[in-house]
C-alpha cells in the first residue's frame, strides 16, 4: 500500500501493470466493489475482482494502463488512463482477434482507510469493440 495518498493512482497503476495480484490486491478493501460501467458488470470482494483481473491478463497478456492525470481528495480519487494491449484470448461470447487496442477512460474510486472501497471505470465500449474488429466502424444513424 502506498505511503502517500497523492501517489495512490500512480502506485496502483504500477501494480496493475505488474499483472501480479499480490501487488494489486492490497490496494483494495476486502469488501470492495468494482464496476465496469461500459460492460455493465460488477465484481464484489477481492476474490471476485481477482478472477476478473486474471481474465484480463489472460485475454490480453501485454495489457497496460498509462496514467494521464489523477486527483485524490479526502475519500475520493479520480484518474484518467489509457488502456492498451493486444487481444489474444477468447472469452465467453467474444473470440480473440489478435488486434491491438488503445482506449482512454477514467476511474472514480471511493476510498476507505487509504484503500479502494468502490471503483467505477468509464470508457467507450463501442470504440473498444471497433478496435478489436468485433464491431463495424461505420456510424449508426
Amino acid at each position: 500500500m502506498p505511503n502517500d495518498e497523492r501517489n495512490l493512482a500512480k502506485e496502483y497503476i504500477a501494480a496493475f501493470n505488474s499483472h501480479d495480484w499480490n501487488k494489486i490486491g492490497p490496494f483494495f478493501a476486502d469488501d470492495c466493489i468494482h464496476e465496469d460501467m461500459a460492460s455493465g458488470m460488477s465484481f464484489h470482494g477481492k476474490q471476485d475482482l481477482k478472477a476478473y483481473m486474471d481474465g484480463i491478463f489472460t485475454r490480453a497478456p501485454n495489457v497496460k494502463l498509462k496514467l494521464e492525470s489523477a486527483f485524490v481528495g479526502g475519500d475520493w480519487m479520480a484518474y484518467e488512463w489509457t488502456y492498451s494491449g493486444r487481444y489474444t484470448g477468447d472469452e465467453p461470447g467474444r473470440k480473440a482477434t489478435g488486434r491491438e487496442f488503445s482506449i482512454r477512460g477514467v476511474s472514480v474510486s471511493e476510498l476507505r482507510d487509504g484503500k479502494i472501497r468502490r471503483n467505477r471505470d468509464y470508457y467507450d465500449m463501442t470504440t473498444f469493440l471497433q478496435q478489436l474488429g468485433l464491431m463495424p466502424n461505420t456510424p449508426v444513424v
